[in-house]
C-alpha cells in the first residue's frame, strides 16, 4: 500500500487494511484527486464514510454521514445497485443539484457499488478533474468497478468469518501516493508513553534509511533507526514527561543522512493523551527552505491531507503561532481560528478544482500587535500535484463594524456553522461566505410536496448547518398555531403550546405577529424576556423564526441548541432568509395537500365500492396509492356482469393527479358500458381506444380485459400494453399467461387487439395487476414479475371457501410488502379471481 492510514479512531484489523488499500489504489492511478469508501452503519438507512484518501477529513465532515434516501449519487448507487458517472460539474448539477450545491466546484466523480452476490456493503467513490463527457472516463470507471468487486468479495469473506463489516466510527485517512520521483520529505508518528506503542505513516522507514518492510511498532524501533540512539531516547523520555524540545532536533538516519525531529508531548495537540512528532528531510530541500526563510511574506506548504510540511519564520509571525505548533500538524490544529466556513470553503475549492484561491482572514487580537498591519491577513493558496502552497501577507482591509449579538437585530449576512459562543467583534469575510447550505436547502425544498416532507428536509439540511439539536414547526390555522413537526424536544414538552392563539404572549407567537425573528443566546436570556414561560432542562440558545410567504403568515419555526451561543450577523440573516424559503414551501405543501385530498376523494368515488358477484366465482381487489407526488393515479380495476359471464378489468392511466384520476373514471365508465353490452374483448379494447383518442389525444393507458364464463371456466382475454396476467393452477404451478395483445390505448386509432382463449380450472387463481406492484427504480420489471409469481404460488394454497374470504387473504399477502413500503413511486392495483367447483348450497 502506497498511502498511509491514520484513523482517529485507531481502528486496527483487516477491515481497516482492506479499506485503506482500496482507497489508495483508487487514487493511485489516472488523475483522481481523492477517493473514499462509504459503508453501511449500524443505524438503518445510514451510510458512513469509512475511509478518505487525498483530502483532509476535517474539511469534509458534512459528508461523513449520508442517508440512503437522499438525492445524492452515493445514495442512489447503494440503494439501486447502479453505477453513477458524473464527468463534469454541468452533468452533476443536472442530475444531482443538491450534491452540486454542496460542492460547487469544477470536478467530476465516479461512484460504483461495493457488493458481492446479493450483499451490498457500500459505495466506492472518487473525485477527479472534469471531463468533456462520460466516454472519457469509461476506462477509469471499469478499473474502479474491478476494485469495488475485489473489495466486495473480501468484505463478504470477512462477514462469513463472523467479522462485522459495518462502520460506525470516524473515517480513516489515507495519504495518496506521491506522483513525483522525489522521496517524501516529512513523516508523522505518535506513541503512547505508557506502553511505548508506536503508530507511524509509510514514509517513516524511508526517511530513517531502513527497508520499507521493516515494522516500526514500538518507540524503541524508532530509537534504533538513528546513529545516536541515547540522545534521541533521552529526548523522547523528556517529551513523554511533558518537556518536549522547543526547536527541531538534528539527528542522522541509519544511512547517515541529516534529519530533523520535532516532538510534542501529551496534551499539546488538542489534549491528546499520546505524544507525537515528525521527521523532516533536512537535506535536499534545505537550500530552498533557507531561501524561503528570507522572504518578507509568510510561506506554508501543506500536503493533500492538510498537514503543514514547511513554514517560514514570517508565516509563524503573521499567524501568531509558534513554529513548532505549525510544522507536522494539520493546518486546523496549528491555526484553530482558520476553522471558519468561509475559509474552509476556499480550501475545499483549491483541493477539488486545483484553481488558486485568494481571500482575507480576520486575525484574532493578540500580543505584539503591529498597528500598521491591522487585524487582517491576505492569504493565497496554490494547488500542486502533491502539495498546496500558501502565502500570507498583511492586509489593509477594513472590517465591518461589530454587531452586539445580544441586541435584537434584523440584519442580513452569510452562513456560518455553529462554533459555540463567539467573540462579538469577530467578523467574517462576508463577500465570500459559503452559501451552499441555503442553496442545498432551497433545492431540497423544491422536491418536498407535503408539510411532513418539508419539515423533514428542514431537519436534515438546516439543523446540521448550525449545530442545532431541536426543531419545532407550527402552522397557522384559524388564528391558532398547531404543532406540525417536532424533533429533539423532551416527550410531551411542546404539547401545552399546541393550538395557542395569536393573542398569547409567547416568542413563537410574537415572531409571527411582528414578522421579526427572535434570537436568545441562552435560556436565562429567554426567561428574562418572557417571565414564567415553561422551559426544558437545557440552557442552550433558541431561535424563533416567522414563516411568512408573500406577506401571508404561515407559521413559526423554532431552532434549539444544547448549549448557549451567540448568533452572528451572517447567521441571523441566513436564518431569516431560510425562514422565507420554508414558508413558501409550506404554503405550497398546504395547497398541494388540499388538491391531493380532492383528488383522493375523486378517485375513491370512481373506484368500485363493490364487485359484481357470481355463485361460482370469487374475486378480490386491492388498490394502494403511491406515496410520492400527488399520491393518486390512474390505476383501476373492475368486475362487471356481462351476458351471463363476468368481465375482469384492470387498467393504468399514464401520470398522477386529478387529471389521471378523471381520465381513469371516464375509461372505467366506457369499459363498463361495452362490457354490459356483452361486446367481445377485442371490440371493448378498440372502442375504448377510440374514445380515449377523442377525449385527450395526449393521454394513454394500458388495460387488460378478461371475459370469464363461470360455468365452463373458459376465459377470452385482450390486452392493450398491460403486464401479462399470472395463473396459479390448483397444483401450485404458477405461470405467465401468454396474451399477444396490442399497443396501449390512446396511441393508434387503427390498433388491433387479438383475443386469446384460456381455461380457469376450479381452484385456480387468475391474477391481474398494474406495474406498480412489480416495478422498482433501478430494477428489471421481469424480476418483479418473477417475485410476484413466486409469492402467488406460495400464497394461493388452500380451499376456496363459500364465505368469499379466501382470495381476500391472498390479496392481502401479495400486497403486504407494498403496504409497508414508505416510499411507493407509483400506485398499485390488483385483481384476483378463482372458480368454485360448484355453486354453494343455500342452507
Amino acid at each position: 500500500m502506497t498511502g498511509s492510514a491514520k484513523g482517529e479512531n485507531g481502528m486496527p484489523g483487516r477491515l481497516a487494511a482492506l479499506l485503506t488499500e482500496t482507497a489508495a489504489d483508487a487514487v493511485g492511478t489516472a488523475d483522481n484527486r481523492a477517493g473514499g469508501v462509504y459503508l453501511c452503519s449500524s443505524s438503518p438507512g445510514l451510510l458512513r464514510l469509512a475511509v478518505l484518501a487525498g483530502l483532509p477529513g476535517h474539511l469534509f465532515r458534512p459528508w461523513w454521514r449520508l442517508h440512503v434516501d437522499r438525492p445524492f449519487p452515493v445514495a442512489d448507487v447503494h440503494r439501486l445497485g447502479v453505477q453513477v458517472v458524473l464527468p463534469n460539474a454541468t452533468e452533476t448539477m443536472r442530475r444531482y443539484p443538491q450534491f452540486a450545491a454542496g460542492l460547487p466546484f469544477p470536478f467530476g466523480s465516479i461512484h460504483v457499488p461495493v457488493a458481492h452476490a446479493v450483499s451490498t456493503f457500500g459505495v466506492l467513490t472518487v473525485l477527479r478533474p472534469s471531463a468533456a463527457d462520460a466516454a472519457e472516463v469509461l476506462a477509469e470507471r471499469d478499473r474502479l468497478t474491478r476494485l469495488a468487486q475485489r473489495l466486495g468479495g473480501a468484505l463478504r469473506r470477512l462477514e462469513q468469518e463472523g467479522s462485522s463489516v459495518r462502520w460506525d466510527d470516524e473515517p480513516l485517512y489515507v495519504r495518496p501516493p506521491a506522483t513525483g520521483p522525489a522521496a517524501a520529505r516529512l513523516a508523522r508518528f505518535s506513541w503512547d508513553p505508557a506502553t511505548g506503542a508506536l503508530a507511524a505513516d509509510d514514509h517513516l522507514p524511508a526517511l530513517l534509511g531502513v527497508p520499507a518492510g521493516r515494522e516500526l511498532s514500538h518507540v524503541r524501533d524508532l530509537v534504533e533507526c538513528v546513529t545516536d540512539p541515547p540522545r534521541l531516547q533521552d529526548l523522547l523520555r523528556q517529551t513523554a514527561a511533558g518537556r518536549p524540545p522547543a526547536l527541531p532536533v538534528p539527528v542522522r538516519a541509519a544511512n547517515g543522512e541529516p534529519r530533523l525531529v520535532q516532538l510534542w508531548g501529551p496534551g499539546d495537540a488538542d489534549g491528546a493523551r499520546s505524544a507525537g512528532g515528525v521527521v523532516l528531510d533536512a537535506g535536499s530541500g534545505s537550500t530552498a527552505d533557507a531561501a524561503a526563510d528570507l522572504l518578507p511574506d509568510g510561506v506554508l506548504s501543506l500536503d493533500r491531507l492538510g498537514v503543514v510540511g514547511y513554514a517560514n519564520p514570517r508565516a509563524a509571525e503573521l499567524l501568531r503561532r509558534p513554529h513548532a505548533e505549525l510544522v507536522g500538524r494539520s493546518l486546523w490544529e496549528g491555526v484553530p481560528w482558520l476553522q471558519e466556513p468561509a475559509y474552509e470553503e476556499h480550501l475545499r475549492a483549491v483541493l477539488l478544482s486545483d484553481q488558486p484561491a485568494h481571500f482575507h482572514v480576520r486575525r484574532p487580537s493578540g500580543q505584539e500587535e503591529r498597528p500598521a498591519e491591522g487585524d487582517w491577513l491576505a492569504l493565497s493558496v496554490y494547488a500542486g500535484t502533491d502539495i498546496l502552497t500558501c502565502t500570507v501577507r498583511p492586509s489593509s482591509r477594513v472590517p465591518e463594524p461589530p454587531v452586539n449579538p445580544v441586541e435584537p437585530v434584523e440584519s442580513v449576512g452569510g452562513l456560518a456553522f455553529d462554533r459555540g459562543a463567539r467573540d462579538a467583534t469577530t467578523a467574517e469575510d462576508t463577500a465570500t461566505a459559503p452559501m451552499y447550505r441555503p442553496i442545498a436547502l432551497a433545492i431540497a425544498l423544491t422536491e418536498a410536496v407535503t408539510a411532513r416532507q418539508v419539515s423533514a428536509v428542514v431537519m436534515q439540511e438546516l439543523l446540521p448547518a448550525f449545530g442545532g439539536r431541536r426543531l419545532a414547526i407550527y402552522l397557522l390555522q384559524e388564528r391558532h398555531l398547531y404543532l406540525a413537526w417536532e424533533h429533539g424536544f423532551p416527550e410531551g414538552f411542546l404539547a401545552p403550546f399546541d393550538g395557542v392563539g395569536l393573542d398569547t404572549r409567547l416568542p413563537g407567537v410574537e415572531t409571527l405577529t411582528t414578522g421579526r425573528p427572535l434570537f436568545f443566546d441562552s435560556m436565562p436570556q429567554l426567561r428574562a424576556a418572557y417571565p414564567g414561560i415553561a422551559l426544558d432542562a437545557t440552557e442552550g440558545a433558541r431561535a424563533f423564526l416567522p414563516l411568512i410567504a408573500s406577506g401571508r403568515p404561515v407559521g413559526t419555526c423554532i431552532l434549539g441548541f444544547d448549549r448557549p451561543r451567540s448568533f452572528s450577523t451572517q447567521e441571523r440573516t441566513v436564518l431569516t432568509a431560510v425562514a422565507g424559503l420554508i414558508a413558501h414551501a409550506m404554503e405550497k405543501a398546504q395547497r398541494y395537500e388540499t388538491e391531493a385530498a380532492l383528488a383522493r376523494g375523486l378517485q375513491q368515488a370512481l373506484l368500485p365500492h363493490r364487485l359484481s358477484a357470481h355463485p361460482q366465482v370469487e374475486t378480490a381487489g386491492r388498490y394502494l396509492p403511491g406515496t410520492q407526488g400527488m399520491e393518486v393515479g390512474g390505476d383501476w380495476y373492475d368486475v362487471v356482469e356481462t351476458g351471463g359471464a363476468l368481465a375482469l378489468v384492470i387498467g393504468d392511466v399514464q401520470g398522477h393527479g386529478v387529471q389521471a384520476a378523471a381520465t381513469m373514471g371516464q375509461l372505467r365508465s366506457a369499459v363498463r358500458a361495452f362490457a354490459v353490452g356483452d361486446h367481445p374483448p377485442d371490440e371493448v379494447m378498440s372502442g375504448t381506444n377510440h374514445l380515449l383518442i377523442d377525449l385527450d389525444p395526449g393521454q394513454f393507458a394500458s388495460c387488460c380485459y378478461v371475459r370469464l364464463d363461470p360455468v365452463t371456466g373458459v376465459a377470452r382475454a385482450a390486452r392493450a400494453g398491460h403486464p401479462l396476467p399470472l395463473l396459479r393452477r390448483p397444483d401450485g404451478l404458477t405461470e405467465l399467461v401468454d396474451i399477444p395483445g396490442g399497443v396501449v390505448l390512446g396511441v393508434d386509432p387503427q390498433a388491433r387487439y387479438p383475443v386469446t382463449e384460456l381455461r380457469l380450472e376450479p381452484g385456480a387463481i387468475l391474477a391481474l395487476y398494474t406495474d406498480g406492484l412489480v416495478e422498482r427504480p433501478g430494477a428489471d420489471i421481469d424480476d418483479g414479475i418473477a417475485a410476484l409469481r413466486v409469492a402467488l404460488s406460495r400464497a394461493g394454497g388452500g380451499e376456496v371457501r363459500a364465505d368469499g374470504r379466501f382470495l381476500a387473504g391472498v390479496a392481502d399477502r401479495l400486497t403486504t410488502t407494498a403496504r409497508h413500503t414508505v416510499d411507493r413511486p407509483d400506485d398499485i392495483a390488483l385483481l384476483l379471481a378463482t372458480r368454485r367447483s360448484a355453486a354453494p348450497r343455500d342452507d
